[in-house]
C-alpha cells in the first residue's frame, strides 16, 4: 500500500508532467486550443457540406442507370469526397504555421482544385444537372486554400457556372429551373465567402497570437533589463563604499582603533542596507530616496578625501514628485560611484536647482576621465546606460562626458527633468526623436 506522501508525490509528478507537456505544445495547437474551435469542431463543420453529394447520389440511384455509368458516377462522387476531405482537413489556424516553402503541396492543391472544377462541370454537362451541387464543395475549398484576393475572384467566377451549364444542357433559358439555379448560385457564393471569412479571421487570430507572444517577450526583456539595472546600481554603489571603508579601516587599525571601529560599524550598516536593497530589487519595489542618497554620497566622497561642494535647494527635496526624486536619487548614486571608481578627483560639485518648470542635477568633478566609463566591449557602462533609460522614461535629458572649466578638464554628469503636468508630451516627443 502506498502512503499518503507517496500518493501526493505521484500526483504532483503527473501534474508537473502535464504542465511540461502543455508548455511544449506546438504554436498551432496552442492557438487552436485558445480559439475554442477544436479540430473536431472544424472537421464536423467542413464535412457537413458533403451533403451536396446527396443530391447527385440520389439522382443516380433513383433513375434507371446502366451499371457502368452508375459505377463511374459513384466513383466520381467518392473521388470528390476524398479530395474535398484532404483539401479541407487541415485546421484554418494551423495553415498559418505550415512551411511557406512547401511548393509541392501547394501545387498539388491547386491542381486538385482545377480537377474538381472540371469534374463537376463534365458530370453536370454529360450526366445530370444534380452534379451542379458539387460546386458548393469547390467554392468552399477555394475560400480556404487561395489567397483572399484570388479566392474572391475565383468564387465570383464559380457563381456563373450553374446558370451557364444549365442553359447549355437545357438548350436555352426557357427550360432552366431558375428558382433552384438562383438558390444554388447564392449558396455557392455564400459558402465560398463564408470560408474566405473564416480564413481571414484565422489570419487575424494568428497575428494577434504572435503579437501577444512578442509583447510577452518584450515585457520579459524589460523586466530583465530593470533587474540588471537595479542590481548594478545597488551593488556598484554599495561595494564601492565597502571597499573604500575597508581600505580606510585597514589603515586605521593601529593608528586610530576607535575610528577603525566606527568604519567597521559603517561597513556593517552598508552591507545590511545592500542586502535589503537587493531583496527589494528582486521584488521590484525599491525606489531610492533623494535625501538619503545625498547624505550617503557626501559620506562616501568625504571618506575618499574628496572636497564636496553642495548647491542644493532644501525646499526642492520636499516638493519633488516621487518618480522625479527617484531618478535624481539614482543620478546622485551613479555620479558618486563613478567618481570613486573612475577618477582621481580632489574636488566635486553637486548642484540641484530648479529652472522654470524643470529641475536640473549636475555632478561635476575635476581630473575626470577623458571618456565616460565603458564596458569591456567598448560600449558605455551599464550604469550610465541604465540611468539614461530612467531619464528618458521621465521625459528628461542626460549628458555625461568631459567638460572644461577655466581651461581644466572636468567630468560632468547632468540630468534635466520636467516638472510640469505636460511631461507626458515631452516623453512622447523624445520617444519619436529616438
Amino acid at each position: 500500500m502506498k502512503t499518503e506522501s507517496e500518493k501526493a508525490e505521484e500526483q504532483m509528478g503527473r501534474t508537473n508532467w502535464w504542465r511540461s507537456f502543455s508548455r511544449q505544445r506546438p504554436p498551432a495547437e496552442e492557438l487552436i486550443a485558445e480559439s475554442g474551435i477544436s479540430f473536431q469542431l472544424w472537421r464536423l463543420y467542413q464535412h457537413f457540406w458533403l451533403v451536396c453529394l446527396l443530391f447527385p447520389f440520389v439522382q443516380l440511384v433513383r433513375q434507371p442507370t446502366p451499371p457502368p455509368r452508375l459505377l463511374v458516377g459513384l466513383s466520381a462522387l467518392a473521388f470528390f469526397a476524398g479530395s474535398y476531405t484532404w483539401l479541407m482537413w487541415r485546421h484554418p489556424l494551423a495553415r498559418g504555421f505550415q512551411r511557406q516553402n512547401d511548393l509541392l503541396r501547394h501545387r498539388v492543391q491547386f491542381a486538385l482544385l482545377v480537377l474538381l472544377v472540371v469534374l463537376a462541370s463534365v458530370l453536370s454537362l454529360y450526366s445530370d444537372l444534380s452534379f451542379l451541387w458539387l460546386f458548393l464543395g469547390v467554392s468552399a475549398s477555394v475560400g480556404v486554400l487561395l489567397p483572399w484576393r484570388r479566392a474572391f475572384v475565383v468564387i465570383s467566377l464559380l457563381l456563373f457556372f450553374p446558370p451557364v451549364i444549365s442553359v447549355i444542357v437545357q438548350g436555352g433559358i426557357q427550360g432552366v429551373d431558375w428558382p433552384l439555379t438562383i438558390a444554388l448560385m447564392l449558396l455557392v457564393r455564400a459558402l465560398g465567402l463564408d470560408m474566405l471569412g473564416v480564413m481571414r479571421l484565422s489570419s487575424a487570430m494568428g497575428f494577434l497570437h504572435a503579437t501577444r507572444q512578442e509583447l510577452a517577450h518584450v515585457k520579459i526583456e524589460e523586466e530583465r533589463q530593470r533587474f540588471s539595472r537595479d542590481l548594478h546600481d545597488v551593488l556598484g554603489h554599495s561595494l564601492a563604499t565597502i571597499t573604500l571603508k575597508s581600505e580606510l579601516a585597514r589603515l586605521l587599525i593601529e593608528e586610530d582603533p576607535a575610528r577603525c571601529t566606527q568604519e567597521l560599524s559603517e561597513i556593517e550598516g552598508v552591507a545590511r542596507t545592500s542586502l535589503r536593497d537587493v531583496r527589494e530589487a528582486v521584488a521590484g519595489y525599491r525606489q531610492p530616496r533623494l535625501a538619503s542618497e545625498l547624505v550617503g554620497a557626501r559620506q562616501l566622497l568625504a571618506a575618499a578625501g574628496i572636497d564636496v561642494r553642495w548647491q542644493v535647494q532644501a525646499d526642492l527635496l520636499k516638493t519633488l514628485p516621487a518618480d522625479t526624486a527617484a531618478v535624481l536619487a539614482w543620478t546622485v548614486r551613479e555620479g558618486a560611484t563613478n567618481i570613486i571608481r573612475h577618477s582621481r578627483a580632489h574636488h566635486c560639485t553637486l548642484a540641484l536647482t530648479q529652472q522654470g518648470e524643470g529641475i536640473r542635477l549636475e555632478v561635476l568633478n575635476d581630473q575626470g576621465q577623458e571618456e565616460p566609463p565603458k564596458s569591456a566591449a567598448g560600449r558605455p557602462g551599464i550604469g550610465l546606460v541604465g540611468l539614461r533609460e530612467r531619464v528618458r522614461e521621465q521625459g528628461g535629458q542626460m549628458e555625461a562626458g568631459p567638460f572644461l572649466v577655466a581651461g581644466k578638464a572636468h567630468f560632468r554628469l547632468q540630468v534635466a527633468l520636467p516638472l510640469s503636468s505636460a511631461r507626458w508630451v515631452t516623453t512622447l516627443l523624445s520617444g519619436e526623436r529616438s
